[in-house]
């Protein structure tokens, strides 16, 4: 890097060549803030992701798209996460649009809510005990008794 800036006499000139080596020139601009808004629309919560890990994700992407001069209001970007988010999600991002302004409604406070929320789930299905594997067997053994089928054979 050094070798790229020794021949600069000023301050200024250091600083304008080291942007230029940093940022490129307003063609890489454009392709990086193509390419980051590319990430911005497609992004989706991954499956085993957790809403922090998704939060880290989601602001880098937010932040370099800031970097390039591109903005989104809070709505915007509310309305983005809450569409990020895997189905199971729709109940609590629903209630969320209902009762909130999404207008006033930060980021970070957003994903606050959500990671409180995604505890709460986490809380409960621990202290619940697993009840779905023998209501499934319960289920399999009543259809059987009750078929037309089994009734018929035992005539």
């Amino acid at each position: 890097m050094f070798s790229k800036i020794k021949t600069c006499t000023t301050a200024k000139e250091i600083w304008e060549k080291l942007i230029q080596i940093c940022e490129g020139n307003d063609e890489t601009k454009e392709n990086k803030l193509t390419v980051a808004q590319q990430k911005y629309e497609s992004i989706k919560m991954k499956d085993g992701e957790t809403m922090a890990e998704f939060d880290e994700r989601f602001s880098v992407v937010v932040i370099e798209l800031t970097s390039f001069g591109k903005e989104y209001s809070n709505r915007e970007l509310a309305l983005k996460v809450m569409r990020a988010l895997p189905r199971e999600w729709d109940v609590k991002t629903m209630a969320m649009r209902e009762s909130k302004d999404l207008n006033k409604l930060e980021l970070h406070d957003l994903f606050a809510n959500l990671k409180a929320y995604e505890f709460e789930l986490e809380t409960r299905s621990e202290a619940e005990p697993s009840t779905s594997q023998p209501t499934k067997e319960l289920a399999a053994t009543t259809s059987e008794q009750c078929s037309p089928s089994t009734s018929k054979s035992a005539d």
